[in-house]
């Protein structure tokens, strides 16, 4: 199977950085996108970042210029190094990846990993 091994959560003061990593591991064949989600109390799941085989990364608009997604495709790893963190980005952080499994599409998720951002 695939296993989403995420890493780097925790707690961090407003104006703090936080850098998350997340390893695909398992059976995967080729990896098609990788990307992070977050999800806040009360809200729904949302878009952070993500990068796709030979394209450009995608931002939500409230992250740019303070959040910077990496992708190594020999390790099969995704990095979100996230800046200049506010309150308002506390959230359980979810690793996605969509690519091949047995011949077939799939997508797949992380746990998540907890990021508090307070005082």
């Amino acid at each position: 199977q695939v296993q989403l091994v995420e890493s780097g959560g925790g707690l961090v003061q407003p104006g703090g950085s936080l850098r998350l990593s997340c390893v695909a591991s398992g059976s995967i064949q080729s990896i098609y996108r990788m990307g992070w989600y977050r999800q806040a109390p009360g809200k729904q799941r949302a878009l952070v970042a993500t990068v796709p085989s030979g394209g450009n990364a995608n931002y939500a608009d409230s992250v740019k210029g303070r959040f910077t997604i990496s992708r190594d495709n020999a390790k099969k790893t995704v990095n979100l190094q996230m800046n200049s963190l506010t309150p308002e980005d506390t959230a359980v952080y979810y690793c996605n990846v969509i690519g091949t499994l047995g011949g077939m599409n799939g997508v797949w998720w992380g746990q998540g990993t907890q990021v508090t951002v307070s005082s």
